[in-house]
């Protein structure tokens, strides 16, 4: 794999950090700025809602942008928006914030993904994009509980300034490393804006899209509310809200590697094997999660059959929308954060039932009940031999 991948994946680590961060603040930030933990939680979905409007019109935007300087500055905006996110003490400031911070992350992103296929052969997109995803499933292991664990020593505002803070190694590394040039210079055969645009109109595509939709909001769902999920159910303390984070993080980074190897020529075995394993353990960690032992095990098994289920949907996506070579990325960068935007608020409204902090995990396995009862009569279409993809 190309080293700009790498450095890619490197911006993409800080953004990630900033993306799942909330799961092990949203207690603190709920209390310091006097809104309930539920409400808190929407600071989660306010950044996906802003990815999911952000991805395909800053898409469209940049794709004549040289894309050295598109991606330098979505990250240093990005920094800017925590740096203003560190410093206020109004909920509606910080959730201002977070839409920003979601914008300059999808046009990122979209461009990020884009440039990272035609950094690689047709038949290693899946294998480019577990390079580019390494990044988000480091902060999971690495940048999330690091600053949980930041948060609880001093408080959440200083992840928030820690995140702006490693943004700037990034932003240098995209400066040496990642050649000028725009986008659209390099998607074969350069098609205009609404050919791009009515590949949207495929039926394919969109089932992959609401697949991985689905699936990442049953991940979101469950991962934002794990923190009451450790000391509350589990009666364990602050600091092993850490330590449940770093599991889910080391399991999504097995889950993408593995699918990253399986994603471009036999999506149907991960999305078989893994499917069914993920419906189960859902519900199952609800009735566990009082066990530590129980607890920590299955959030690493969902962690890890979450992201590959996910990312070997979201590099469907990326195939079926071969032919609009410019926005593939956003239209997977959409179909992540129409996820990550339903799941919290979908978990949120069962925080006031009989089940408590437990009904986020009922949700998941819910969300992806439905994601299976859809694929299974169109399995033959979701797994669809990449061939076909490729030489669209």
């Amino acid at each position: 794999m190309p080293f700009s991948l790498y450095l890619l994946a490197l911006a993409v680590f800080s953004m990630g950090t900033s993306e799942f961060m909330l799961a092990g603040l949203l207690p603190a930030i709920a209390s310091d700025v006097d809104v309930t933990v539920g409400t808190a939680g929407v600071l989660t979905s306010a950044f996906a809602i802003g990815m999911i409007v952000g991805a395909p019109l800053v898409a469209t935007v940049a794709r004549d942008w040289p894309r050295r300087s598109s991606l330098l500055g979505f990250i240093l905006a990005f920094s800017a928006a925590h740096a203003v996110g560190a410093l206020t003490t109004s909920f509606p400031v910080l959730f201002a914030t977070r839409v920003v911070a979601a914008l300059a992350n999808a046009g990122f992103l979209a461009v990020a993904l884009t440039t990272a296929v035609t950094l690689v052969s047709p038949d290693k997109k899946g294998r480019a994009l577990a390079v580019l995803l390494s990044g988000t499933t480091t902060a999971m292991i690495a940048g999330v509980p690091g600053g949980s664990v930041l948060g609880t020593l001093l408080d959440w505002r200083a992840t928030f300034w820690a995140v702006a803070a490693s943004c700037l190694p990034a932003a240098l590394g995209i400066l040496k490393g990642i050649p000028t040039g725009r986008v659209r210079d390099e998607a074969t055969g350069g098609p205009a804006l609404r050919a791009e645009l009515a590949q949207l109109t495929r039926p394919r595509l969109i089932l992959v899209m609401l697949l991985g939709a689905l699936v990442n909001a049953a991940t979101f769902a469950s991962f934002t509310f794990l923190a009451p999920v450790v000391t509350e159910t589990a009666g364990l303390d602050e600091l092993w809200i850490s330590v449940v984070l770093v599991l889910f993080g080391a399991g999504s980074f097995v889950g993408v590697t593995v699918a990253g190897r399986l994603s471009d020529q036999h999506p149907g075995v991960v999305l078989a094997v893994g499917g069914p394993p993920l419906l189960i353990g859902w519900p199952t960690l609800a009735m566990l999660a009082n066990e530590p032992v129980a607890l920590f095990i299955l959030v690493f098994v969902q962690g890890a059959l979450s992201f590959a289920l996910g990312s070997t949907l979201i590099t469907r996506v990326l195939y079926e929308a071969a032919g609009a070579p410019t926005m593939a990325g956003s239209y997977a960068t959409a179909a992540l954060n129409v996820g990550a935007a339903a799941g919290p608020l979908i978990a949120a409204t069962t925080l006031g039932t009989a089940v408590g902090n437990l009904g986020p995990l009922w949700a998941s396995g819910l969300l992806v009940a439905v994601a299976l009862l859809i694929a299974f009569p169109l399995r033959t279409v979701v797994a669809a031999a990449r061939s076909a993809e490729v030489l669209q």
